[in-house]
């Protein structure tokens, strides 16, 4: 007799599951429960739809091909069948039964089940503020959500945006609100944004850029209410002002529907079901994966929350292999994300400096701006990277790169050597590829693992911007030595009083103008001039504890810069 497969949901993890088991076990009777009419989507590319890069939503529900995910593709291709608009109402554990309704016809029916899936995903955040049922705010979760939302992005009269939350989502929509010509506001209650992603210092790269593209930037601020004209939003008011709009998205994260396992007496974690390494429940016969279940992080060794399209498919794949008795293990995510605001490139994996420092963490990082291939290359472009590790094991935590210059690979070798334990000495060691068209001779990665390694070798002391920008607003008394050419320092310096100019070429020659009683941080450009001078100094008998340079230079530097236009 054949086993019986239910799945509870219809998106990413259900149908990999469902079709991965089938194609590992052909007998298996399977059935896919969806309350939605669409099935198998992409909705991590809605944001593309809205600024019209994708012109028909249903192109995200085609195979490579272009051939409609329907229930009928399923049915024919997969052996799967699906029931749409059909809501599983409970889960009868000692039965192993699903009762389900038909929500166009409210009949109810149940389901007899050998093995269950839960894979109920996740919905919006919608906290009870005032005001926020009012016409015109929106999320964007579904097609129905980008259906609706791009009409009201065409259909706009005032051309006024607010964005709640400059997330992942809420960014991602910037680009189309520009095309249409909005007015943007963006609201975020922590004080950089992409606060949960990156590190401040690289976060302020970020906030330059917005502005400079005419984003107006309400960080630190949190919505209290939204204001109504009749039955239409049209304005926010926030702790610390007040702006109008006649659109407003809410993207200030998701929660993962977890009502169904709760009901059924299924353990759950502090954010979603909790499931072991087999994505199996607390029950044996119920497995549970996607947006509606916590994932192991293979850094911090703990459960998070962490809702991607990406690790709802691998959730989905290692279920369907154990519905079809492989006993396989989902291992675990290091937080790896890439996104793209309005040309900047942005990624991150593992963890931020930040979260290391709150986990009790000793950790050494390194900021390294460059171009992403020889300066030489007429396209190259500038990224900044942030590489992070735990000082005594010399282990890879995190990294951070940002600039409008290639990053995808970049994150994706730093996420691959974390997820093999791996440590900074491991990222210096790999032989990635070397051509002028495609990366320097030294790769960025590979660099800002060179730079942890002679902080962590003692070859000199650094500070970070924060803390440099820490000891310049305490009035510490030291020395900023910037060695760069005369030309440079015309476009581009500090507006400080204690900063000293002496190109590197000319520093051996005037060390004797250099107090030896006070602290000296050297910088340049991008600070690898400044790592020499902080040799050079040491070389003359400068003690250790005097000097040090600036992580990053310049380029990195967030801060107060004075910049003369060529």
């Amino acid at each position: 007799m054949s086993k019986k497969i239910v799945i509870i949901g219809g998106v990413a993890c259900g149908p990999k599951a469902a079709v991965r088991a089938k194609r590992l076990d052909s007998s298996l009777e399977i059935t896919i429960v969806e309350k939605d009419d669409f099935v198998s989507y992409g909705a991590c590319g809605l944001p593309f739809y809205l600024e019209g890069e994708i012109q028909d939503i249903k192109e995200l529900t085609t195979t490579p091909v272009g051939i409609p995910r329907t229930p009928q593709f399923f049915k024919a291709v997969k052996g799967v069948d699906i029931l749409t608009k059909t809501q599983a109402t409970s889960i009868d554990r000692k039965n192993k039964k699903v009762k389900i309704k038909n929500l166009e016809t409210g009949e109810e029916s149940e389901l007899p089940y050998d093995k269950l899936v839960i894979a109920t995903g996740s919905r919006p955040v919608k906290p009870p503020i005032p005001g926020i049922d009012a016409k015109g705010i929106y999320c964007l979760k579904t097609l129905h959500d980008g259906e609706q939302l791009k009409k009201a992005i065409e259909g706009s009269k005032t051309k006024k945006a607010v964005i709640v939350g400059a997330g992942l989502i809420g960014l991602e929509c910037v680009a189309s609100l520009l095309k249409y010509g909005f007015e943007i506001h963006i609201v975020e209650k922590l004080n950089w944004p992409l606060p949960a992603l990156l590190d401040e210092e690289i976060a302020a790269q970020l906030k330059s850029h917005l502005e400079s593209k005419g984003i107006h930037l309400h960080l630190g601020d949190g919505v209290e209410g939204f204001e109504k004209d009749g039955d239409r939003v049209c304005a926010v008011k926030t702790e610390k002002t007040r702006i109008e709009a006649d659109l407003v998205l809410l993207a200030i994260g998701f929660i993962p529907n977890v009502e169904l396992a709760k009901e059924a007496g299924l353990e759950l974690g502090a954010r979603g079901i909790k499931v072991d390494a087999y994505m199996r429940t607390s029950d044996p016969d119920i497995y549970a994966g996607g947006d509606c279940v916590e994932t192991y992080n293979i850094v911090t060794n703990k459960a998070m929350y962490a809702p991607m399209g990406s690790t709802a498919n691998k959730h989905g794949r290692v279920i369907g292999d154990n519905l079809a008795g492989r006993m396989s293990r989902f291992t675990g995510i290091c937080g790896t994300a890439v996104c793209n605001v309005l040309g900047l490139n942005i990624a991150r994996t593992g963890i931020t400096e930040r979260e290391a420092k709150l986990m009790g963490l000793e950790v050494v990082s390194a900021i390294t701006p460059a171009t992403d291939k020889p300066h030489y290359m007429k396209d190259s472009k500038p990224i900044i990277t942030k590489l992070i590790a735990e000082k005594y094991s010399r282990r890879v935590l995190g990294a951070q790169l940002i600039g409008p210059g290639e990053v995808l690979s970049r994150i994706d070798t730093v996420a691959a050597i974390i997820t093999m334990k791996g440590t900074i000495d491991n990222i210096a060691d790999v032989d990635m590829a070397y051509a002028p068209p495609f990366t320097p001779a030294i790769d960025n990665i590979i660099v800002a693992a060179n730079v942890i390694q002679n902080k962590l070798d003692r070859l000199c002391r650094t500070y970070t911007p924060q803390e440099l920008k820490e000891k310049i607003d305490k009035k510490e008394d030291f020395i900023l030595l910037d060695v760069r050419t005369p030309q440079e320092v015309e476009q581009m310096k500090l507006p400080y009083e204690n900063v000293i100019y002496i190109p590197l070429g000319k520093l051996r020659e005037k060390l004797d103008s250099l107090p030896k009683d006070k602290e000296i941080v050297c910088l340049c450009k991008i600070s690898l001039r400044g790592y020499e001078a902080a040799r050079i100094l040491l070389g003359a008998g400068f003690k250790r504890d005097k000097v040090a340079f600036l992580d990053g230079g310049i380029v990195a530097w967030p801060y107060e810069k004075i910049i003369n236009p060529a």
